[in-house]
């Protein structure tokens, strides 16, 4: 393939706004759009001319950073178009600065090759190496390359990492065995992150994700992982967003070849595998950074006040540079060419799509938000060609944005005129949970602005839903069941003790939150690690204000495999929500249509994907004989039951009960049937 994308799609025009035909709102805004289609279009007709397209130019690991030919010469190049010379150095050649210079074109690329000592690599795997730049005022600067796929940190000797020549021998590299699995209809994220990933006070490690979490993950229903906190980055608080090596695997959890292990057991599973990408921002570390690379403020991002994120205290690209967006699409065919990653969730993408960032600024809805001066079009474009790149090159990619502002058009096609992403997520839902739980008591809980909250997504544009996300579980914050019940979990989880009234309303909520959610809010659903069985503690990493203690940096997953616990209830209820979708494909079905929303009763009525969700929020009512609309006539059964014993119900629903409709109008639907819904309980029947 020479070229990709050399017209748009299905002869598509190229000022083409399809996206006004769905949403006619948006016409006054079409110039807008063309513009921003006709830019990511300049961008690919140009790398037609000049690089052989997109899937050339985005094949940069290949050409950048070291690679060994097959001479087994190792060949090294480094963009640094503000540096005199340039040097490689490294144990191989004892740190001597003159022994290797490299030469510089005219596009301020400097190349070296390295030959072979008789037949073999002359730089031995796992080395030490740098580059050494000569600045114009005649200053050295050693750096890390720039393209580096593995990098490695001596905390005894330095806080600064060290680049490494990652090359083993054949009989030491990861072969991969099992294909990547098709994008699943109804996607189950399992948001994960390897080093928390123990019951000990440690860092875990990928060969103990691959062991312990895998199975876990597969056997909970969900069908696919979200790992974080992968691409290389220096300090371990930051969660892994200050990423300063963008190739290298983060070597705390194990060498490259064990990452590769993971994706590829999770595949033999089923799991499809994303990746959280950060090109939303870079740490700002200079020794080991891009930041001050080839001594300018302004090489891979905007120089001065632009080129910096004042909350994050980072570095932001410039997205307009070609060499630039060569090292981002090169970033993104790198992780799915040598590791194999099923997609990405992009983070940070509001701070992408706008001047300000996000920073300061609620959005109302209002139209105008998105398509002012204040949205950055090179931001814009680039995740116009980066989903464009992905979804042409790997049909089964899956994207997701990262976006709390709700820009329109984001998940479609660039051929309508859109972003290109598959997914966004929800971000409003988790916002609206913990809001209710530090503000409401419970007799006062808005049926009718719940489900507003879970229904308001752009209609033929893919949401996925979530209660709460690793944000939610820092310290700062509170996770649903701690919100729930605080101080409890840590004195009434045990089956030995009674059933305290705040236990009881905590785990019957955190069911209740965990299956509205899921069947109304989106389709696709994700979970963070730990928040499936109400785990008793935020999540805190090892930093100066915690005397660096891993107390609350690990994720305490032997709780539910104490039949002692109650945690094992939550955890089998998750469980079994997930196998329940997975049966009657809610998540891909059409939005819901929600036949009941009272706010006396505290009861909620839907149908969706054949199944018909009854939820009785009332702290104290239960129903005998409630009346329930459905359209589509026969004979009912429960299928899944927040009351039952194995998920630590009370028990007050007979699984034997069938219930019969009648034909006759109720709430809007041809049919209905009555149900004994108990207080705090929610019910999926489904047709015999």
């Amino acid at each position: 393939m020479t070229s990709l994308v050399e017209k748009p799609a299905n002869g598509a025009p190229k000022d083409s706004v399809g996206v006004v035909k769905l949403d006619p709102w948006l016409s006054p805004f079409e110039q807008v759009l063309q513009r921003r289609y006709a830019k990511a279009h300049e961008w690919i007709d140009r790398l037609n001319k000049t690089e052989g397209g997109l899937d050339v130019f985005s094949k940069g690991s290949e050409k950048f950073g070291l690679n060994v030919d097959k001479n087994n010469n190792v060949v090294y190049r480094e963009w640094a178009p503000n540096a005199t010379e340039a040097f490689l150095i490294g144990d191989f050649n004892n740190w001597e600065r003159g022994t290797h210079p490299m030469k510089k074109n005219e596009f301020g690329v400097f190349e070296i090759t390295v030959p072979a000592k008789d037949g073999k690599v002359a730089i031995p795997h796992n080395s030490k190496i740098k580059i050494s730049l000569t600045l114009p005022n005649g200053e050295r600067a050693d750096r890390l390359p720039a393209w580096i796929k593995y990098v490695t940190q001596e905390l005894a000797v330095s806080p600064a990492y060290d680049a490494r020549f990652w090359n083993p021998p054949e009989s030491e590299r990861y072969k991969f065995k099992h294909t990547r699995p098709k994008q699943p209809e109804s996607l189950r994220i399992y948001e994960a992150h390897v080093g928390i990933s123990s019951p000990e006070l440690r860092v875990a490690t990928y060969k103990e994700f691959t062991k312990n979490m895998l199975p876990r993950i597969k056997n909970l229903g969900y069908n696919a992982i979200q790992l974080m906190a992968i691409m290389e980055h220096a300090y371990y608080a930051s969660f892994g967003y200050q990423v300063n090596n963008f190739f290298a695997a983060s070597s705390r959890y194990g060498p490259p070849e064990d990452l590769k292990e993971l994706v590829d057991t999770a595949h033999s599973l089923g799991l499809v595998v994303l990746l959280d990408i950060v090109h939303s921002h870079a740490s700002k570390n200079v020794l080991d950074g891009l930041n001050h690379f080839d001594g300018s403020d302004h090489q891979y991002f905007h120089e001065g006040g632009k080129g910096r994120h004042d909350l994050w205290d980072s570095r932001l690209f410039n997205y307009g540079h070609h060499e630039v967006l060569r090292f981002l699409l090169s970033n993104l065919r790198f992780w799915m060419d040598e590791y194999q990653f099923d997609g990405f969730r992009f983070d940070g993408v509001t701070s992408m799509l706008y001047i300000h960032h996000g920073i300061g600024t609620g959005f109302s809805g209002g139209y105008h938000e998105y398509f002012g001066a204040e949205v950055d079009e090179e931001g814009v474009v680039y995740l116009m060609l980066a989903n464009e790149m992905l979804h042409q090159l790997y049909p089964e990619v899956i994207t997701v944005a990262e976006d709390v502002s709700g820009m329109p058009a984001l998940c479609l096609p660039l051929k309508l005129g859109g972003v290109g992403f598959d997914y966004r997520l929800a971000m409003a839902i988790p916002d609206m949970w913990i809001k209710i739980l530090k503000e409401k008591k419970d007799e006062d809980w808005d049926m009718a602005n719940i489900c507003w909250t879970l229904t308001n997504r752009r209609h033929g544009e893919k949401t996925i839903a979530y209660c709460e996300s690793h944000d939610q579980a820092l310290v700062g914050d509170k996770t649903i069941m701690m919100h729930l019940c605080d101080a409890e979990l840590y004195t009434n989880m045990s089956n030995l003790t009674p059933l305290t009234p705040v236990i009881d309303r905590g785990m019957a909520l955190h069911k209740m939150i965990r299956l509205l959610t899921h069947g109304l809010g989106g389709e696709g659903y994700l979970n963070f690690e730990g928040n499936e069985f109400g785990h008793p503690e935020w999540l805190d990493f090892p930093r100066e204000g915690n005397q660096n203690s891993f107390w609350y940096a690990r994720r305490q997953l032997n709780l539910t495999e104490d039949h002692l616990l109650r945690y094992q209830y939550l955890n089998q209820f998750d469980r079994l929500m997930n196998l329940t979708e997975d049966k009657y494909g809610w998540l891909h079905a059409p939005q819901a249509y929600i036949s009941l929303k009272h706010e006396g009763d505290k009861v909620i009525v839907f149908e969706r994907g054949g199944a018909l969700f009854i939820f009785n929020f009332h702290p104290s009512q239960s129903y005998a004989d409630y009346r329930v609309g459905v359209d589509v006539p026969g004979m009912y059964k429960c299928v899944l039951n927040t009351d039952s014993k194995e998920v630590g119900g009370h028990d007050r629903i007979d699984s034997n009960t069938r219930y019969h409709t009648t034909a006759m109008e109720w709430n809007g639907r041809k049919n209905w049937t009555h149900v004994y819904v108990p207080c705090r309980t929610a019910l999926v029947l489904a047709l015999e």
